[in-house]
């Protein structure tokens, strides 16, 4: 939500600037602009600023080629204080033209703010709250901009992450940071600011993550991060492993066509390396928990938003099956706010794939707060529920960049399944039936691979189902959750409605939504659950609603009842959410490209929801 770039170094830093804005365009937004200082500053002008609603592609064309200038800040907004206008749009600047500020978050206080800054002579032109940053830096500036930002920190109240710039100041960028990311990029002789390391891989991959608190002072060759009390912070400086073609289209259509066919891929990363074929068991290094903690674990309890919270889902039916422990999935942006009970003896566990999801990272701290253990499950490394977590699990999908999450579901659905694994074989799981559970899951990227092969069949489907304007996706049990996610797919990207129920609820009122123009999406398992499933198929082929079934293959039964059969391999009852989800992936991403939507940045809707 939102994008911060900034550069400073040898070469053009216009270029660097909408480069690296390209790359942070899934994180969802509606305008973009740069501020670059000049070389030779003209009258009137010591900031060059350039800013457009819409694609970054419309700010490319106001960008002069060979715009002069090698230290600047770019953005991309999602309009949350005033409409989506060039005006609104970052950076913005103060009266006297010398300072630009961009912003990702919420002041809260800005309109208390603004009544005092204008009683103090400041101009503003714009609707937003992040203007009145500028206003106040502007306002604390004595010749030293790290100063001035530090000094306005103190009566900002909201979340930010901030990088200006001053024409007085060549060469100099300044950031700070409090529940908004901001990552240090560490180039030879160059130095990039962003609110993600995908902004900055075409230049280095070494960088550096902000805490909340800390202000970071760059110029090329150098830079210092300190608190806002001026002590000084001697940061780490990590190697970020993803490489540049991984953010990278890669001959697809789309990033999440990409993103579905990387799965078998993805998943055998999560997995690799924690199969303990020995012991039938998995391993997992970075709980931070002894044996002897995790196996006094009495609850269990999953923090996450949205396909997270599906994957955390389908985790809390394994934990109760396969360990037999007590769990239950939290939507973060309820927990947060229900004062809950935290029990000494239950376990949380905050799954994000960005790391930075603010309802999530709220959410788990207020329940550190209370005393209680958290446990991250992500896979941006270094972001900043691992940092804050107490230990986790890696799901190592690699750069997901499509706003609809896809690959990291999977990667997430495999750390839960190894974790659960976990659990069971320190309570009444034998060693055989762990080594079984093993081999079916070292199974699962190969029987992704070849559902996969049902791409022209479901495109097909899609095709003659894509006018619906509603949709019903049911399943039972460990399909339950599958059946929230693709629906959740298809109203992200095609904005199509779609609901996800149980099953065995549709009587409880649903089936008051059947009819000739609303196809049911059923999930059919083959274990105790299929025979009850496909009583719930008849009942709404019963009063005329077209059926799309997703199956086993050869279920002879399905088909004679179905308007439509995807099939999937066969394989036990308890790897089938792997394999499900897949047909759903693929319906939602052809019936958005029959209605041409945009698929990777759908509207209204960012990457990382970074603010409440």
């Amino acid at each position: 939500m939102c994008g911060i770039v900034g550069y400073t170094g040898p070469r053009q830093a216009s270029r660097i600037l909408v480069e690296g804005l390209k790359r942070l365009e899934y994180r969802g937004y509606d305008s973009a602009g740069i501020a670059v200082q000049a070389d030779e500053p003209q009258t009137g002008a010591p900031l060059v600023v350039i800013k457009k609603k819409g694609k970054i592609a419309a700010l490319r064309q106001e960008v002069p080629k060979d715009l002069p200038g090698h230290c600047g800040i770019g953005h991309t907004r999602w309009a949350t204080h005033g409409g989506v206008s060039d005006v609104n749009a970052h950076p913005h600047t103060d009266n006297s033209g010398k300072l630009a500020v961009v912003h990702n978050g919420i002041i809260e206080n800005y309109l208390s703010l603004k009544e005092m800054l204008e009683k103090e002579g400041a101009v503003f032109r714009s609707e937003t709250d992040s203007e009145a940053i500028a206003h106040l830096i502007a306002y604390n500036y004595e010749g030293d901009l790290e100063a001035a930002l530090k000094a306005s920190l103190g009566h900002l109240k909201g979340t930010y992450g901030i990088a200006c710039v001053h024409a007085d100041e060549p060469g100099r960028i300044v950031g700070a940071r409090n529940g908004s990311p901001l990552v240090l990029g560490v180039g030879d002789g160059e130095m990039l600011l962003a609110s993600d390391v995908t902004a900055m891989l075409a230049h280095t991959k070494r960088v550096v993550y902000l805490n909340d608190g800390e202000v970071v002072s760059m110029l090329p060759h150098e830079f210092r991060v300190s608190d806002a009390e001026d002590r000084p912070i001697d940061p780490r400086i990590d190697h970020v492993a993803w490489e540049l073609d991984a953010i990278e289209k890669e001959g697809f259509s789309c990033y999440m066509e990409k993103e579905i066919f990387e799965q078998p891929e993805s998943i055998a990363r999560a997995l690799s390396g924690r199969l303990d074929g020995e012991y039938g068991c998995a391993k997992l290094g970075g709980l931070n928990l002894s044996k002897k903690e995790l196996h006094a674990v009495e609850r269990i309890r999953v923090i996450a938003a949205g396909t997270s919270w599906h994957a955390g889902l389908v985790g809390c039916h394994l934990f109760e099956t396969v360990a037999r422990i007590p769990a239950a999935a939290e939507l973060a942006s309820e927990l947060r706010y229900r004062n809950p009970v935290v029990e000494p003896s239950s376990l949380y566990f905050a799954v994000s794939q960005s790391g930075e999801t603010a309802d999530t990272l709220y959410a788990m701290r207020e329940i550190q707060r209370r005393g209680g253990t958290v446990l991250g499950i992500c896979n941006v490394v270094g972001s900043t529920i691992p940092r804050e977590s107490d230990g986790g699990v890696y799901v190592h999908s690699g750069p997901e960049i499509a706003v609809a999450s896809t690959k990291a579901f999977t990667s997430q659905l495999a750390a839960f399944y190894l974790l659960a694994l976990s659990f069971a074989r320190m309570h009444d799981m034998p060693h055989h039936e762990g080594t079984r559970y093993l081999e079916q899951l070292k199974a699962v990227p190969g029987l992704v691979r070849d559902t996969l092969g049902q791409r022209d069949h479901v495109q097909a489907i899609a095709k003659r189902y894509s006018k619906a304007q509603d949709f019903l996706f049911l399943g039972r049990g460990l399909l339950y959750p599958i059946a929230l996610e693709g629906a959740l797919k298809l109203k992200e990207i095609s904005y199509v409605h779609a609901e996800g129920y149980a099953a065995g609820e549709i009587k409880h009122g649903p089936i008051a939504l059947v009819s000739p123009d609303t196809p049911s999406v059923f999930l059919v398992p083959n274990d105790h659950l299929r025979e009850k499933t496909i009583s719930n198929m008849k009942e709404i082929k019963a009063r005329g609603g077209p059926v799309i079934a997703v199956a086993e293959q050869g279920d002879a039964e399905v088909m004679a009842i179905a308007d439509e059969y995807i099939p999937i391999p066969a394989v036990d009852s308890r790897f089938q959410p792997f394999l499900m989800v897949v047909p759903l992936q693929l319906l939602a991403y052809f019936i958005a490209l029959e209605l041409a939507r945009d698929v990777d940045q759908p509207r209204n809707l960012a990457k990382s929801v970074t603010v409440e």
